[in-house]
């Protein structure tokens, strides 16, 4: 596996998607970058791949109709709090489709700022906050993603956790079925499946 250097988010899109299988793989192996990068530059690699991880979930994930205004309506991948990507996740959704369903970015400050989301990253920065934003988020056919090392133990559904310079994926599959929100089985497969204690 080739190491993320200066490889465009578009590339690295082209690569991730080539099937399921391959994605799955990759997810676990991904690379952030060598060892001998500065801590920004790393940490602008990390956030480049995990704007992957976001688009890739569009098609590895299924919302009920009532998600959606009509057949025509995009997939909202949204993030709260302070925005780690800088353009990345932008750059990343420029042009794409799933299921016929453009992709679009928003970025809210405030979680009653989300009127239509699907895939919401909730960045660290809300870190203490997150019960009370997953309260205000339930019932709702969100995909809950963060990168805290206790997001899906508090009830979010994914977090990308960054170990060794590789990211894994760990899932809360209650908290996903709570809101109605389905992971392929192939994305669960390349991932640590957890059940938080209640």
């Amino acid at each position: 596996m080739a190491l993320l250097r200066n490889v465009s988010p578009a590339r690295v899109r082209r690569v991730v998607r080539a099937s399921a299988t391959t994605w799955c793989v990759v997810s676990g192996l991904l690379l952030l970058g060598c060892l001998d990068a500065s801590a920004q530059t790393a940490v602008s690699r990390e956030y480049q791949v995990k704007a992957v991880f976001l688009f890739n979930f569009a098609q590895f994930v299924e919302w009920p109709p009532a998600a959606f205004a009509d057949a025509k309506s995009p997939i909202i991948i949204g993030v709260l709090g302070e925005n780690p990507f800088g353009t990345d996740l932008d750059e990343t959704l420029r042009g794409e489709k799933v299921n016929n369903r453009p992709l679009e970015v928003q970025r809210y400050h405030r979680v009653d700022e989300i009127k239509t989301c699907h895939v919401l990253f909730i960045s660290r920065s809300d870190a203490n906050r997150l019960e009370q934003i997953l309260v205000s988020l339930k019932d709702r056919s969100i995909l809950t993603v963060g990168d805290g090392d206790d997001f899906v133990q508090r009830g979010g559904m994914i977090r990308l956790a960054t170990a060794q310079n590789k990211i894994r994926l760990i899932i809360n599959v209650d908290a996903a079925k709570a809101a109605n929100v389905t992971i392929s089985s192939k994305l669960l497969r390349a991932a640590e499946l957890v059940t938080p204690s209640k």
